[in-house]
């Protein structure tokens, strides 16, 4: 397969190249079991990510994110100390064929079985919010893949966010959006009141997610938006090189933006909202709630 510009499809890695699938099992356990598998498991635990009688729906962009959660489930589910069920989801939202095909041998290499369903959305989204696309297409994505996974019979969504994707967002929300609000590692879906989204990737670093896609050899997705294609100056890869400059001169400045979300202190800040209603620090200032 030759690289399409444009499309998040460079190029497909020769079969020879690549790792073996058994290669790649045993390495989530040998060889990236402190950078991340240990990392996944501590999540797991800390957040009470998967329970007795799941059913999870585990959703695959094709990115490396979520190619490597998709495995971590399957290890997790082969070695369980719960009875928890998986489907592993991934929505079309109108690649390039190649790129579908890309996401299909992925996939298959990796021995998943992957359920594909096809949506219109990149369609919508070129002609309700061509210019300013991103926003609108992840509340499309989000909600079709809550509607799929009920319609498995699923009670859980997982999603591939990492541990860096918890910082900047938080750095983006400070910076950008004047409020202090975090990623969280599970939530209850505002739509799908049977549905919870989890994120089991919480405590894994990106750049053991880099290390173990360039060691199994595949070639995962790119955003894969024509829209977003064409855009420069994103915000989030701002605030991704805004933070490793910060790295430069605050040894673990990183950790302490991540830790800050756990350490609010109520007695000292101006405001907060809650269930959609805005605090002042005053309402409580004399002592009466």
């Amino acid at each position: 397969m030759s690289g399409i510009a444009g499309t998040g499809c460079e190029r497909i890695i020769p079969e020879e190249e690549r790792k073996t699938l058994e290669e790649i099992e045993r390495s989530l356990i040998k060889r990236y079991r402190k950078g991340i598998w240990s990392k996944f498991i501590k999540a797991i635990k800390d957040y009470n990510l998967v329970e007795e009688g799941d059913k999870i729906a585990v959703a695959i962009s094709g990115g490396k994110d979520s190619l490597l959660m998709a495995k971590l489930f399957q290890e997790l589910h082969k070695h369980r100390q719960v009875d928890f069920e998986l489907e592993f989801i991934a929505m079309d939202p109108g690649y390039h064929p190649q790129i579908r095909e890309l996401l299909e041998e992925n996939c298959k290499h990796l021995n998943i079985p992957v359920h594909i369903y096809e949506t219109k959305i990149f369609d919508i989204i070129d002609e309700k919010a061509k210019e300013y696309p991103c926003y609108l297409c992840a509340r499309m994505r989000r909600g079709s893949l809550y509607a799929k996974a009920r319609e498995l019979g699923c009670n859980k969504l997982a999603l591939g966010h990492h541990y860096n994707d918890v910082i900047e967002t938080t750095m983006l929300n400070v910076l950008y959006a004047g409020n202090f609000k975090t990623m969280l590692p599970k939530l209850k879906a505002d739509n799908f009141p049977d549905m919870e989204l989890i994120r089991p990737l919480y405590y894994v670093e990106e750049e053991y997610i880099k290390r173990f896609i360039r060691y199994t050899g595949l070639w995962p997705l790119n955003c894969a938006c024509m829209v977003a294609a064409k855009k420069v100056g994103n915000k989030r890869h701002e605030i991704k090189d805004l933070i490793a400059k910060l790295k430069e001169n605050f040894n673990d400045v990183d950790k302490s933006i991540f830790k800050a979300a756990a350490n609010v202190n109520m007695n000292s800040i101006l405001g907060w909202e809650k269930d959609g209603e805005k605090y002042s620090f005053l309402d409580v200032y004399d002592g009466e709630e």
